[in-house]
């Protein structure tokens, strides 16, 4: 019987979960705000992982700059990610932002956008139109 997922994927998935616990308990850099792990992709071999986050930015704060905090801190992450997971090969993280999110939003609102300037362009014709198409009564 075949597997649902490849080794792969499972690994991906615990890197994942661990990330995310680290970044929110054991990173206590200031400059970082909410950090989201979104995905992560590792390398066949094990050597590489991408992790792609989503920051909840507050004013003031970059998401370059964010990003750079992370990129820096990610030999400190591998370390304590090793001590968590039992694995063999523990991959170099690169951190990289994932913007479908904002993405998401913006089309989002651009479909809000035209949905509410369609009703407003038909507003006048639904009101002739149903003066005009009144049933008969017999």
């Amino acid at each position: 019987m075949a597997r649902e997922f490849a080794r792969t994927d499972r690994v991906a998935q615990e890197i994942q979960k661990e990330i995310a616990m680290i970044i929110q308990r054991e990173v206590k850099d200031p400059r970082l705000g909410m950090v989201t792990v979104n995905a992560v992709e590792i390398t066949r071999d094990l050597a590489y992982a991408k992790i792609f986050v989503t920051f909840f930015t507050l004013e003031g704060q970059n998401v370059d700059h964010s990003l750079e905090v992370l990129n820096e801190a990610a030999s400190y992450i591998r370390t304590l990610l090793a001590k968590r997971i039992k694995a063999r090969i523990m991959p170099e993280l690169r951190f990289i932002y994932d913007s479908s999110m904002v993405e998401g939003v913006r089309m989002g609102n651009l479909v809000d956008q035209a949905v509410a300037q369609d009703m407003k362009n038909h507003e006048g014709d639904v009101s002739e139109t149903d003066v005009d198409e009144a049933p008969e009564s017999e």
